[in-house]
């Protein structure tokens, strides 16, 4: 039988373990639930985690704060190495320079803030308390 039989190239899999084989999610509930919140669509449409994912399938994930827009290369139920699951899918270029710009934008709005050198000590740590609760004072 040769390998491009109907049935393996209409193969898919599950969105949710195609995403954690991907490693956009540590772990497949984590997956589940990122597509149940509406963080991943699948042709502009909100998907259910059980949904068959096929090479070619446009993906838009939002993760924290980047958004990535991919396209799925390939397919695979078992997680693997990160070089392994960078081959499932190619980023837009866009995409990637819309994620990079908006780094940078988060990077220039930070460089002014300074971590203390230490921890507080016992007295700093009441009055930032206090702070919390300002009807306490």
């Amino acid at each position: 039988m040769s390998s491009d039989s109907p049935s393996t190239v209409t193969a898919g899999i599950r969105l949710d373990i195609w995403l954690w084989a991907a490693r956009f999610y540590k772990t497949r509930s984590l997956a589940k639930q990122a597509v149940e919140t509406g963080k991943v669509e699948i042709g502009g449409q909100r998907a259910k985690p059980s949904r068959v994912v096929r090479v070619g399938d446009e993906l838009q994930i939002a993760r924290g704060e980047d958004r990535f827009g991919i396209r799925v290369e390939g397919l695979s139920e078992q997680r693997g190495p990160a070089p392994v699951a960078q081959a499932l899918y190619r980023e837009s270029e866009e995409s990637r320079q819309r994620r990079e710009a908006a780094a940078a934008t988060r990077r220039a709005e930070r460089t002014g803030y300074q971590a203390p050198l230490s921890k507080p000590d016992k007295r700093a740590r009441r009055l930032i308390r206090a702070l919390g609760d300002i009807d306490a004072m």
